[in-house]
């Protein structure tokens, strides 16, 4: 019989990656989801069986290092990452604070890296395992007024591309996937902050972000869990160091 699956995914209690905790419970696998607010996982968590939340801030390693120690005690090693938990804020350059920058990659960058660094070992000992990172299309090229964003998601991006070629021979494939605009908590926030500052109707503001998507929509947070879905299957076993594009053809 094949032992049952347990997949790790950070920013769990909302948005894309609750998403994606509910697609693979309901692929058989135990999901454990981790995040700040406690009672935010608890919802997500009531949505199925599978699924198990446990605070943990993906800033601060020492957290991390104790809740996957716990959560492998509970339910086993992780075989599966999915380092989904981010944050954007919008500033432009010359406004930003030095908070403001090392909060944005202390999350976006070194949280990967953490999630990663605390859990790759035994994906090592097992032979087989999945690291997956939700970037952004910010990873691939430049937006204005989010540049520590998007440096952060080209870090990983890098990230993705250099630990891949270091477990090649491992059994473990590293990956990014980059969505477009999303329709998430996230997104409400941002066309809530357009309107404020423009004075633009809300029908205006989703029209100013879709536009750069070609498909002239939003990628929805199911077109994501289906791409990590895929990726932990053993079908995309060759597929490794890659920065997946969702964007509709956004370039």
């Amino acid at each position: 019989m094949t032992k049952q699956k347990h997949a790790l995914v950070t920013g769990g209690g909302s948005g894309v990656g609750a998403d994606i905790a509910l697609k693979l419970a309901a692929e058989g696998m135990l999901v454990t989801i981790t995040g700040r607010r406690a009672e935010k996982l608890s919802l997500v968590a009531d949505k199925h069986p599978n699924i198990y939340g446990m605070a943990a801030d993906v800033a601060d390693y020492v957290q991390m290092q104790a809740m996957v120690k716990d959560a492998a005690i509970a339910r086993g090693d992780f075989s599966i990452v999915v380092a989904n938990a981010g944050m954007a804020e919008s500033v432009p350059f010359h406004k930003m604070t030095s908070d403001q920058w090392s909060k944005t990659l202390d999350i976006n960058l070194s949280g990967v890296f953490n999630t990663y660094q605390v859990t790759l070992g035994s994906m090592k000992k097992a032979g087989w395992g999945r690291m997956i990172a939700i970037a952004s299309t910010a990873g691939l090229k430049g937006y204005s007024y989010v540049s520590s964003y998007c440096a952060a998601k080209h870090g990983v991006i890098g990230l993705t591309k250099s630990l891949a070629l270091e477990v090649a021979k491992t059994g473990i494939t590293v990956n990014a996937i980059c969505p477009g605009f999303t329709e998430t908590p996230m997104l409400e926030k941002s066309i809530a902050k357009i309107m404020g500052e423009t004075g633009m109707s809300i029908e205006e503001a989703r029209a100013a972000l879709s536009r750069g998507n070609p498909m002239n929509r939003f990628i929805q947070p199911d077109e994501i869990s289906d791409t990590v879905l895929w990726l932990c299957k053993n079908a995309s076993s060759s597929i490794t160091g890659q920065a997946i594009s969702i964007s509709g053809g956004e370039i």
